[in-house]
């Protein structure tokens, strides 16, 4: 399963991407507004410390706006991936865009009729959101189930992207699900790689190599 981190906070994709965990980024009006800088900047500068896509927003609801704003996006940076909301006007702009070649995330996506809608027209990634869904007492991840079976069914290769991550447990679930990617918050992705029984044993190898009083360098 690939990796995007869910954040505009060029520092934190900075530090991630030298482990060589991640393989793309995905942002949000909310997200950039939080990062206090200029949209086109902060995609600029997060396209350049990624290869992979960098899911960047369009903000029209209608179709022809949503298409004249992603062709300004992608101007940016060619791994540019434009997101689109999961309604009929998205979907128009989706055929659309793929259709000229540009990749597209469709998002907000809470049901397995969008999701099979959205790869009908091409959607490059869909986005169903996993924790907003558990909000609402409904077991997302029977979500990112419905959908892997639909999409294996018929052959689509829109890759199902599991968005509104928020716990190490989602993660998990998410790629036993089936899902192709994850977008997950910068904190809960370095939160994988923690285990109580790891840093103990850590502590004990340690102490013991102390004892032998030598050094590697």
């Amino acid at each position: 399963m690939k990796f995007f981190v869910d954040t505009a906070d060029t520092n934190e994709i900075r530090e991630l991407a030298a482990t060589g965990l991640i393989d793309g980024v995905t942002t949000n009006p909310s997200l950039i507004v939080k990062s206090g800088r200029d949209f086109k900047e902060v995609i600029a500068e997060i396209c350049e410390l990624t290869d992979g896509p960098v899911s960047a927003e369009v903000t029209a609801l209608e179709a022809d706006a949503m298409v004249a704003e992603a062709r300004e996006l992608v101007k940016i940076a060619k791994n540019v991936c434009i997101k689109l909301p999961l309604t009929i006007d998205g979907l128009k702009a989706c055929k659309i865009l793929t259709d000229e070649g540009y990749m597209v995330n469709v998002t907000l996506c809470f049901s397995a009729n969008q999701a099979l809608l959205a790869a009908k027209a091409g959607a490059t990634f869909i986005s169903p959101f996993i924790g907003r869904l558990d909000d609402m007492n409904i077991d997302g991840m029977e979500l990112i189930e419905d959908i892997r079976i639909i999409y294996d069914n018929y052959g689509f290769e829109t890759e199902i992207l599991a968005a509104s991550i928020r716990t190490a447990n989602h993660v998990k679930q998410s790629a036993m699900a089936g899902s192709d990617v994850a977008t997950i918050p910068p904190s809960v992705i370095k939160g994988l790689a923690k285990h109580p029984l790891t840093d103990k044993g850590l502590e004990a190898f340690l102490a013991d190599w102390a004892k032998t009083g030598q050094s590697i360098l």
